[in-house]
């Protein structure tokens, strides 16, 4: 049964806190999926075990579109008394979100942790 809050895909689960603010934003999903593939900047997420990724938004660059994701483990069963099918991890979009101008940078995200996402995406 799916969550409510929640929607799935192969690989990412959009919460619903993240579908608004794309339309709030007027941000594309394939918008966030390249800010995640290709981001100009990975800082640490202000949630714990987070990530936040950045692209500058338009040519101009004074204003940056972020998105925060975690790493999940999603485990698909037949029934709730069953087995698990399989297990993968997904990238869970928390939350997006326009800058206006340039961020201050904060914490980088550890080369191996960057590493793991990136086997994840590609």
């Amino acid at each position: 049964m799916l969550s409510k809050l929640q929607v799935y895909s192969d690989k990412y689960v959009w919460t619903l806190h993240s579908r608004f603010k794309m339309k709030y934003y007027g941000v594309s999903e394939s918008r966030v999926k390249r800010i995640i593939r290709f981001p100009s900047r990975y800082e640490e997420g202000i949630v714990p075990d987070t990530v936040a990724v950045m692209q500058p938004a338009g040519t101009k660059k004074y204003s940056e579109i972020w998105v925060m994701y975690k790493l999940v483990d999603y485990r698909q069963r037949a029934n709730s008394k069953s087995k698990i099918l399989n297990s993968k991890q997904q990238l869970k979009i928390i939350t997006v979100w326009r800058y206006p101008g340039v961020s201050p940078k904060r914490d980088p995200i550890p080369k191996e942790v960057l590493e793991e996402i990136k086997e994840l995406i590609y």
